[in-house]
């Protein structure tokens, strides 16, 4: 085998790797609502925190604030919820919530390639 051939190889493990890692690796990061009832959660390369723990029958402000240019991340989506906002390039956008019960819920962005997590008890 050339040394070329065993480049291009090596090359070409090593890209499959990396995309597996970006779309399946383990970036799960956890918010929780401090005393004000507000949990910010920075939108970039999707969402820091990815999940967020609120307490059921209490209300709670998530306050995204987007800093990626990709248009993916322009809005954020609760189906259980039936909200969808806008998230305009580096100011706060507020939302809140008051979950009726203790669920798990998911938020994603419009394309539903980034998504969150919300984690009622």
């Amino acid at each position: 085998m050339e040394s070329s051939q065993l480049i291009i190889i090596i090359s070409g493990l090593l890209t499959e790797a990396l995309i597996f890692w970006f779309f399946f690796g383990k970036r799960d990061s956890i918010g929780k609502e401090s005393g004000k009832g507000v949990v910010e959660i920075t939108v970039e390369g999707g969402y820091k925190p990815s999940t967020i723990i609120l307490k059921k029958d209490k209300k709670t402000t998530l306050r995204f604030i987007r800093k990626d240019e990709n248009s993916c991340l322009e809005e954020v989506i609760f189906p259980d919820y039936g909200i969808k906002k806008y998230l305009p390039l580096n100011k706060p956008v507020d939302i809140e919530l008051k979950p009726p019960h203790a669920t798990k819920t998911g938020f994603h962005c419009g394309m539903n390639m980034f998504q969150g997590r919300l984690v009622t008890q």
